[in-house]
């Protein structure tokens, strides 16, 4: 690692612990010529997801957009911020694990729904109608049906 300050490469570690709910390590460092004192955090680089939208075209998967839709979907309910940054975190691990490098939006959106029904069924009903673009009534109404089947 390279002294941010008089940009020598010798350094020594000092401290190393768990940051970030664990997702990374914090280590401070010394610089051996400096002896000015730095933090570096680590932190394990996944294959990045690219996402095919409905339209055919692909970007880059970002758990912003995501945690932003089911926030919205979360608007005015007795759901902590830290239940929606779980839920996506939850999301993310699935998609890395079982899904590869490309993903779907449809497959994204059905595993947010999939966590949402175990959460809040106006939440789940909220982030529904905006995924499946319910058109009439009837198959909006058929999916609160087959929510309440399932609770």
């Amino acid at each position: 690692m390279r002294c941010p300050f008089c940009f020598c490469d010798d350094d020594k570690v000092i401290e190393t612990r768990s940051a970030r709910n664990q997702t990374s390590v914090r280590r401070r460092r010394e610089c051996t010529a400096c002896h000015r004192r730095f933090t570096t955090y680590e932190s394990v680089e996944l294959n990045p997801l690219r996402v095919v939208k409905r339209n055919g075209g692909r970007e880059a998967y970002d758990p912003e957009k995501l945690r932003h839709g089911v926030r919205t979907a979360c608007v005015k309910l007795p759901i902590p911020s830290s239940e929606v940054d779980a839920l996506v975190s939850r999301v993310e691990v699935q998609l890395h694990n079982a899904l590869g490098g490309e993903v779907s939006s449809e497959e994204i959106g059905d595993l947010v729904l999939r966590e949402l029904a175990g959460l809040d069924p106006v939440a789940y009903i909220r982030f529904a109608s905006v995924y499946r673009r319910y058109q009439d009534l009837q198959k909006f109404l058929d999916e609160v049906r087959v929510l309440l089947k399932s609770t």
